[in-house]
């Protein structure tokens, strides 16, 4: 019997191989697991090892149900809804807020577009940036993570959040608007 090589393969071409030979699986944690991880830390703030819990849960609920993937919508989308869903669920059993974290360069492309001064945003230390995205609203939080830090399309936010296009580009248009009046209000100040 021949031997698939899956890290050349697509994602829907690994969920087939997965429903065929459940130990493919393997490559699907592969793809995944640092992009989640990634995406479960900066939108919750929370420790690494909270981190990979969530994250284990993911993957769990992930291969229980990939019988159940629905090809209308992509793989990606599709993963990191449970990833999302985890998310919220760790939220509601901690019931605690929550502290921020980001990148530099994440926020020079959200600047670029919104008026942000350039120059304020490339001098913020890693701290400083923390800081202003544990003051925005989580849901504004969210999406500018998927599209900034995971670079992900409307379509796929939309996907994973369960809403429309619409409301997908209005909350990452608000979150740019928010983080901007906190460069404006906090940043002088840091």
């Amino acid at each position: 019997m021949k031997t698939v090589d899956f890290k050349t393969k697509s994602d829907m071409e690994i969920v087939e191989g997965v429903k065929k030979d459940l130990s493919a699986y393997k490559y699907i944690i592969d793809r995944y697991e640092t992009k989640l991880f990634r995406y479960i830390q900066r939108i919750l703030y929370i420790s690494k090892e909270d981190a990979e819990d969530i994250l284990q849960e993911v993957f769990i609920k992930a291969y229980r149900n990939i019988n159940g993937y629905n090809s209308k919508y992509s793989f990606s989308s599709w993963i990191y809804r449970i990833a999302h869903n985890e998310a919220v669920s760790f939220l509601k059993k901690k019931k605690r807020v929550v502290e921020g974290s980001g990148d530099i360069e994440v926020f020079e492309k959200i600047s670029s577009g919104e008026d942000i001064e350039d120059d304020f945003v490339s001098e913020l230390k890693h701290k400083e940036v923390r800081d202003l995205m544990s003051k925005l609203d989580p849901k504004y939080r969210e999406v500018l993570v998927l599209r900034y830090f995971e670079d992900m399309e409307y379509n796929e936010i939309s996907d994973i959040l369960h809403t429309s296009v619409g409301n997908v580009s209005s909350l990452i248009n608000r979150g740019k608007k928010q983080f901007k009046i906190l460069v404006e209000r906090y940043g002088k100040n840091i």
